[in-house]
């Protein structure tokens, strides 16, 4: 057993290539040192094993009180990751307090809960694809990502945890400042404060009218026993729940059209009803999932990965692409699209205590606004060569900033 090796790589904030970058690093060693923005050291861990390892391992936490880096104060102020360490809620608790607050959202997410909800997201999505004829250009281009994608998924979580529409544009714009690794300190600093803000105006709301949805259980929970949930942490778990319910599952959707348009021969198998809709979901998340490099998990004791010794205290990163990839859990074709794949045991949705409770309803919802986009549009097409669409500017996101497409029927 050796200490990670020397030289770690600067892990582009731009997001850049990160199906290349993940499999370099997973080449070099599953589990690699990388350089964050700011020069904080940390390691990725992008084989699929290693991250199944890591993701259910006893002594590893969440919790930012053992990043050692962030409690010597070696991380600069406005660093562009810091809402990953630092939000308050399930994403960064551990053990009791974990279970504390995923019990208290857990009933949002049962498979009936999930289940009820099927209709509106069909209604939705009619809705959105009627709408789509405002949106195109004169050259017959629309971008499905802006006009499609992204409000399926952010209007349901939305209305699940009871966020006034008007809020919901300005929580996008500011989740993409927070989530981009290029923000500056300035922005990321401004975006935290105004987040907050937002956030705080819709606990308000509910506090002042409480309504059937989830903020005003959650708000209930608050105010008959503080020792449920904390102030802070309510923000945070309506923070992380409006981010991965509608960030993940627009990029999956993104990336999911991406490749049917790449793949026709594929695409018309499952029109013609030979592969389902569930099955192009499934492939989409472990070939092109919508998370890079997922921070972050603390070892709380020198660990053993890969055979290399990861330092207690040092940041590690979740790299799902890589681990998606990965020819020794997906076969030598790991890195072919196929929607007849036989079901794997990706990883895009976590392992362990935090696997992602919203799973359920990002399965759900994907798989209804492709069907119904390609049976309306059957001959849709990229406007623009994928290779020529701009990355989302993040490791942590996977995906596109823009989907340009003629609908073509």
């Amino acid at each position: 057993m050796t200490d990670v090796p020397e030289a770690p790589r600067r892990l582009d904030p731009s997001g850049a290539a990160q199906h290349a970058v993940s499999r370099q690093l997973r080449d070099r060693c599953p589990a690699a040192p990388v350089l964050l923005p700011g020069d904080v050291e940390a390691v990725a861990v992008t084989g699929h094993e290693e991250l199944k390892e890591l993701l259910a391992h006893a002594e590893v936490a969440k919790n930012a009180r053992h990043f050692k880096a962030l409690r010597e104060g070696r991380v600069p102020r406005g660093w562009p990751l810091a809402v990953y360490a630092t939000i308050e809620g399930m994403t960064t608790a551990d053990g009791p307090d974990h279970r504390r607050l995923r019990g208290l959202v857990a009933g949002a997410f049962t498979p009936r809960r999930v289940e009820s909800l099927r209709p509106r997201v069909r209604r939705l999505t009619a809705e959105l694809l009627d709408g789509l004829a405002e949106f195109t250009g004169e050259d017959g281009t629309v971008d499905l990502r802006e006009h499609f994608a992204y409000p399926l998924p952010m209007n349901v979580v939305c209305e699940l945890l009871g966020v006034e529409v008007g809020l919901r544009d300005r929580l996008h714009q500011l989740f993409r400042v927070l989530l981009s690794t290029r923000s500056t300190p300035a922005q990321v600093v401004d975006a935290n404060r105004e987040t907050a803000g937002v956030l705080a105006r819709v606990v308000a709301a509910r506090r002042a009218d409480p309504r059937d949805d989830l903020t005003s259980a959650l708000v209930a929970a608050r105010d008959e026993d503080g020792d449920r949930l904390s102030e802070q942490e309510l923000t945070g778990t309506l923070l992380l729940l409006t981010v991965a319910g509608h960030e993940t599952t627009m990029s999956l959707i993104t990336n999911a059209v991406r490749a049917l348009c790449g793949h026709r021969a594929q695409l018309e198998a499952v029109l013609a009803g030979t592969v389902t809709w569930e099955a192009v979901v499934e492939e989409t998340l472990r070939y092109d999932g919508p998370i890079g490099f997922f921070p972050f998990r603390y070892p709380t004791r020198d660990i053993s990965l890969a055979g290399t010794v990861v330092r207690q205290g040092t940041p590690v990163l979740a790299g799902y692409l890589g681990a998606g990839r990965d020819p020794r859990a997906h076969g030598a074709d790991a890195d072919r699209f196929d929607v007849t794949r036989p079901p794997g045991q990706h990883l895009s949705f976590g392992h362990g205590p935090h696997f992602c409770l919203g799973a359920p309803m990002a399965r759900m919802e994907a798989a209804i606004a492709l069907e119904a986009l390609f049976e309306h549009h059957p001959h849709l097409e990229l406007a623009v060569p994928d290779e020529e669409l701009p990355p989302r500017p993040s490791f942590v996101g996977n995906s596109r900033s823009v989907l340009p497409v003629r609908l073509r029927g």
